[in-house]
């Protein structure tokens, strides 16, 4: 069952939703995290791939590691991105899953949606879609996917629990959960769990 929250679910989404349009519409700004090409390359995604892209492809990345090196995806596969933001991640999960595989990526802000479309579109990618939605609630059938990709959302959202069984409920039987992510590793006074400042910071 979902876990209780300290924190105002809908008011930390208001706040990541702005947070992160500001990305996709400003990505040259300068924020608290690094962002674009040079973050890639630091997280050893593959710069004979990410070099092929265009700007508008890499720009707006935020990720904190790299969750395709857990294991490469498979021709053919299917993918769902969790927090796909402006689609970097679920672009070069295109890559390797192919023509004959399929990407689903799932955001909840505008903006990042938006863009991520206008680029699939750009770089010819038919095999990738974006979804509007939420990681508690995703927009993907019971048992599609043969992975889901994930990249600095999941230490957003206040029910992890309700994240975590979406996810497994996506999951086809034996299906790869690969994702990158911040986690403390201490207890957390139930103060801060509520300061919606904390969160997003």
């Amino acid at each position: 069952m979902p876990q209780q929250t300290l924190v105002d679910a809908e008011r930390l989404r208001a706040e990541v939703r702005e947070k992160y349009r500001a990305v996709a519409t400003e990505p040259t700004a300068t924020y608290h995290f690094h962002t674009g090409r040079g973050l890639a390359a630091r997280l050893g995604y593959d710069t004979g791939l990410v070099d092929g892209f265009p700007e508008v492809a890499v720009e707006s990345f935020a990720g904190v590691a790299n969750p395709l090196a857990l294991r490469p995806l498979a021709p053919g596969e299917r993918v769902v991105d969790v927090g796909s933001g402006a689609g970097f991640d679920s672009f070069v999960a295109a890559a390797h899953v192919g023509v004959e595989g399929h990407v689903v990526g799932v955001d909840m802000t505008a903006a990042m949606l938006a863009k991520a479309r206008a680029t699939a579109g750009l770089l010819g990618l038919a095999q990738v879609e974006f979804r509007e939605g939420l990681a508690e609630r995703l927009p993907v059938p019971d048992g599609w996917a043969d992975a889901v990709i994930s990249n600095g959302v999941i230490n957003l959202c206040a029910d992890k629990w309700s994240v975590f069984a979406e996810i497994f409920r996506v999951l086809r039987p034996g299906g790869v959960l690969q994702f990158a992510d911040i986690a403390n590793g201490r207890p957390v006074p139930p103060e801060a769990l509520a300061d919606i400042d904390l969160w997003t910071g």
